[in-house]
């Protein structure tokens, strides 16, 4: 078996996480936006998953009082498939749930149904739709909350 070691994110980090986001994502965050992430931003917690010595994924969270926002969450396509999103994203939820938190939320691309059906199989429920969300093409995006 395969091993893989969750841990959080650091700012070693961010050039590893800024690639899976590259791929990930058709307008990925900046590396200055990961920095700000670490190193300004009391709200926010991230975990990476490292295989070796490389990071496969990574998910971050901005944790306010009592609710949890998913900022992102991406897996290395050749990892995908392995239940890496689904562990980590428990992991995350858990850390929530440790910090205060007792509701998550999240977006998603409306057309992005794997990633939905991951969110729902723990427990998230469709909320609204945010109009023109995303700006690359200006799909919708599906808010999405689960009770923690």
């Amino acid at each position: 078996m395969e091993k893989y070691e969750f841990r959080y994110m650091t700012v070693k980090d961010i050039e590893e996480v800024y690639t899976i986001e590259s791929i990930s994502f058709p307008t990925p965050w900046s590396k200055e936006a990961f920095y700000n992430e670490l190193t300004q931003n009391r709200f926010a917690t991230y975990v990476v998953i490292e295989h070796g010595e490389h990071l496969v994924g990574y998910c971050g969270v901005w944790i306010v009082v009592d609710e949890a926002h998913i900022t992102n969450i991406a897996i290395l396509p050749q990892f995908r498939g392995y239940k890496l999103g689904e562990n980590l994203l428990k992991k995350i939820m858990q850390e929530a749930k440790n910090r205060g938190a007792n509701t998550m939320t999240l977006e998603v691309r409306v057309s992005n149904i794997i990633a939905q059906n991951l969110y729902r199989k723990l427990g998230f429920q469709d909320g609204a739709i945010r109009k023109r969300y995303y700006t690359d093409n200006q799909e919708d995006a599906l808010v999405m909350w689960v009770k923690i």
